[in-house]
């Protein structure tokens, strides 16, 4: 089996292509922990492995509530996506709590 246009990162039982005497061979990178990699799963696919990279956390987002308890959010993007088995990507977004403290909270209206 030949792993020639599909390499996949992680564990992936739909990566896969038909080898000797119908079995199955795999093209993701947890196959060399299982030990059922194509033949050319190394040379295809490990010397091609690009890793993710993401851009630097944009800004925080306002209070959701303006009085009393909320939350503010923050994110980043993706500028290198990860192939052939590569590091994943972290997280994209992040959360907070926040009390909101808008001047008019607490008068009556």
């Amino acid at each position: 089996g030949s792993c020639r246009h599909r390499c996949c990162p992680g564990r992936n039982n739909a990566c896969w292509a038909p080898g000797a005497r119908r079995a199955r061979c795999y093209c993701d990178s947890y196959c060399q922990r299982t030990g059922d990699c194509c033949q050319d799963y190394l040379a295809t696919c490990r010397r091609a492995a690009v890793g993710c990279a993401v851009g630097p956390w944009g800004p925080w987002s306002g209070c959701s509530s303006p009085c009393g308890v909320g939350s503010r959010a923050r994110s980043r993007q993706v500028t290198v996506p990860p192939r052939h088995g590569g590091d994943p990507c972290p997280d994209l977004k992040q959360r907070r709590g926040c009390l909101g403290q808008h001047p008019t909270c607490g008068t009556a209206e």
